[in-house]
């Protein structure tokens, strides 16, 4: 029998101990040491690497072809990769339970096997579960294969036998290495399975989605490491409750990180939006203080959001701050500038902020429209329904200018806003924009006594 050892490794950064530590001297992490055990060195099995070794090379000598991208068949999708799907890269789409992963692959996969044959390995699911799915989803093709395992050596021997155009893997912490003690789903499971298809894919130049789990965190179950390893990150959110879903990268490669895929979830599955500022305002109340709409920049694409405000009495010594949508941090800023520069009390008051949707906005030109949404409620005055605001605010309420004021204002305009609250640094870039009236403003004072005159 093989001998077996302890080890404790970490799952932020895969610093391997013989003992536990409270605290990973490698990345700082604290208590991020698991247990696993793990063979004997010498009782390892020993598989060759399908790599092809390469020898050193002058930079200037190396050739290579210009990115080729294939494409998904899904707009949304390519938006957020950058235009398609590059050859030989590896993509780790993330999400919560339910949230439409593996939805999304089993569309991409139908797309692309009309061109080439693609691999779909699941270790979560049976063929004829897939199938259901497939049916369902209108996805049934004969270039599809499905393939029920969780062994990366045998999914190897089947990427050598079909050479797939495409491969799949649903999903990493289904995997494992039978070199390997530790159950599926460890740390060093899912570091070295991982890292053994990535391996397939670079060797052959076929490119692979890999499917992650999250924990309730929100973060991407194994060890952080797994994310540095791949070309792109993808994060899979929205409420599974709700039926719209969005798509951004953390990590990309070959393509910006600020691009958003937005997405309905339907009978017949995924379906792309054109018009996502349009999803997101449709149920706006008219009338209701504490509701303001901004214009929010992703990657190249505005995006028309709500953004809500709810304050209310209490008398608990310290007042409730809940965020949901935008930085914690920067809200609690932005009230203490109210409070200070406009004379409004909220240190007695719970202060609820949400951008209506599930929508996250981390740009600061989400300041002035969360300034004017607690304002509006702290006076019980709804703001003008065809108003826009977009600003950044600073220390002492002066307002700040923006970037891509032109397409925030284009957007506003071409869903019906007639006016738009900007800063007075953007004045001249909005003159340009036609079919909005503009009000340009300099501090938060000014701003007030615009919306609530």
């Amino acid at each position: 029998m093989p001998k077996t050892e302890t080890r404790f490794f970490c799952k932020e950064c895969g610093y391997d101990s013989p003992k536990w530590l409270g605290k990973c001297p490698n990345c700082d992490a604290w208590d991020s040491l698991i247990e696993e055990n793990i063979r004997d060195e010498k009782s390892k099995i020993v598989r060759p690497s399908i790599v092809v070794s390469e020898r050193p090379q002058s930079i200037v000598e190396v050739e290579f072809k210009e990115d080729h991208r294939i494409k998904s068949g899904i707009s949304e999708l390519d938006r957020v990769l950058g235009g398609g799907i590059v050859s030989g890269s590896v993509i780790l789409l993330s999400g919560e339970p339910g949230i439409g992963k593996s939805t999304l692959m089993l569309q991409v996969a139908h797309s692309i096997a009309k061109v080439g044959k693609v691999l779909y390995v699941t270790g979560e699911e049976s063929a004829a579960q897939i199938k259901m799915r497939a049916q369902r989803l209108g996805a049934l093709s004969k270039e599809l294969l499905v393939y029920p395992e969780t062994s990366v050596f045998a999914v190897e021997n089947e990427v050598n036998n079909l050479k797939p155009a495409f491969l799949i893997i649903d999903s990493a912490q289904t995997m494992h290495r039978d070199d390997i003690a530790s159950a599926p789903g460890s740390i060093s499971q899912v570091r070295e399975s991982s890292n053994y298809i990535i391996k397939i894919a670079k060797s052959l130049g076929m490119p692979t989605f890999i499917v992650g789990h999250v924990t309730k965190e929100g973060n991407i179950a194994g060890p952080r490491l797994l994310e540095h390893m791949v070309d792109t990150v993808l994060y899979f959110e929205g409420d599974r409750h709700k039926y719209f879903r969005l798509i951004r990268a953390t990590k990309n490669r070959f393509g910006s990180t600020n691009e958003v895929g937005v997405f309905e979830m339907g009978e017949k599955g995924l379906i792309e939006v054109s018009n996502p500022s349009k999803l997101f305002l449709e149920e706006r109340q008219e009338g209701t203080s504490g509701s303001s709409v901004m214009a929010t920049v992703e990657g190249t694409r505005p995006l028309l959001v709500e953004l809500q405000a709810l304050i209310t009495s209490t008398s608990s010594p310290v007042p409730r701050r809940g965020v949901t949508g935008l930085d914690y941090s920067r809200t609690s800023i932005i009230l203490a500038v109210i409070e200070k520069r406009l004379g409004l009390k909220l240190g007695d008051k719970d202060v609820y902020v949400n951008v209506a949707g599930g929508v996250k906005v981390s740009e600061p030109a989400s300041d002035l429209p969360l300034a004017m949404a607690v304002v509006s409620c702290y006076k019980n005055k709804p703001l003008p329904q065809d108003l826009m605001v977009v600003g950044e605010v600073g220390l002492g309420g002066e307002i700040r200018a923006v970037n891509h004021i032109s397409q925030r204002l284009g957007e506003a305009a071409k869903l019906g806003f007639k006016t738009a609250l900007i800063p007075k640094g953007n004045a001249k870039e909005a003159a340009k924009v036609k079919g909005i009236q503009v009000q340009a403003i300099g501090n938060l004072k000014e701003a007030v006594t615009f919306v609530l005159s």
